[in-house]
């Protein structure tokens, strides 16, 4: 990868999260990586579209890992005795809301920065949290993402050499994202319960925008720090990349029934706790 772990590791100092007194807050972060594992359909189309065997073999094979760690994180809620549960909508928003048009849109948002925050997240978990089994759990799943990230920043420094015109609607889609991010952390800081983990979130927030920012700076896709560029430089960015992606796809923005929005009624996602009928209140 582009980072590397140490790069990407936030010191929380001596704030620790117990899988016993933080079930329901660990409950609400572990529905929304699950939404994100089920986005793992996603990949059926980026492997119709593979412009490459090795893409198409990737694809095929984060699909199954993809999968893989919606079992993962079942088990984890199960280990928790709390039951899946919708995820924030902004999460949707960032997962499917924005989903990619184009393979370099894909590769760059999804998989290099999407999953980027997505494996940030995880190691802070897993540095903070006292419970070895769901530890063991999302450092197994950790190395999977890992390769799913430095597949996309590969994929995107090569489809900038080949087309760099592309660059700037990619920067603008991340301006997106990181905005989408930043206002999921406002939720959280806002809405779930008082945590010495949490009361770290905003220092944890900047870190990963800069995390965010140093790997588009050496992707090629930002050239400069964003520190050095104007409100209006970054507006007319984010304008000209969501314009494009609405004239270019326009049929996504119609209301669709897809696994993503079906699938806390699914049967496999149902039986461990079908007899429990909870719901997790952190979500409202």
């Amino acid at each position: 990868m582009l980072l590397t772990r140490e790069e990407m590791t936030f010191d929380f100092g001596p704030a620790r999260l117990s899988a016993e007194r933080d079930a329901r807050l660990l409950a609400w972060v572990m529905n929304q990586f699950l939404y994100g594992e089920v986005t793992g359909i996603q990949c059926g189309r980026w492997l119709y579209e593979a412009p490459d065997l090795e893409s198409a073999r990737f694809f095929s094979r984060q699909a199954v890992e993809e999968f893989q760690h919606v079992d993962n994180f079942l088990r984890i809620l199960d280990l928790l005795g709390e039951p899946p549960a919708p995820a924030h909508p902004m999460v949707r928003f960032l997962s499917t809301g924005m989903m990619p048009g184009s393979f370099e849109e894909h590769v760059c948002l999804e998989m290099a920065q999407g999953e980027g925050f997505v494996l940030m997240a995880l190691y802070a978990i897993i540095d903070t949290l006292d419970h070895e089994e769901i530890r063991s759990i999302l450092q197994r799943a950790v190395k999977q993402e890992e390769r799913h990230v430095e597949f996309g920043e590969q994929r995107t420094i090569a489809a900038l050499a080949e087309n760099p015109s592309v660059r700037r609607r990619l920067l603008g889609l991340s301006l997106v994202s990181m905005w989408g991010v930043r206002r999921l952390g406002a939720f959280m800081k806002s809405r779930l319960p008082d945590h010495p983990v949490l009361s770290r979130l905003p220092a944890f927030l900047d870190f990963a925008a800069s995390c965010a920012e140093q790997r588009l700076l050496r992707m090629g896709v930002l050239k400069k720090p964003l520190a050095q560029m104007g409100a209006m430089e970054r507006s007319l960015l984010v304008a000209q990349a969501c314009g494009g992606s609405v004239l270019r796809a326009p049929l996504r923005l119609l209301p669709r029934k897809r696994l993503t929005e079906r699938y806390l009624q699914d049967p496999a996602v149902l039986r461990p706790h079908q007899s429990e009928g909870k719901a997790v209140r952190l979500v409202r």
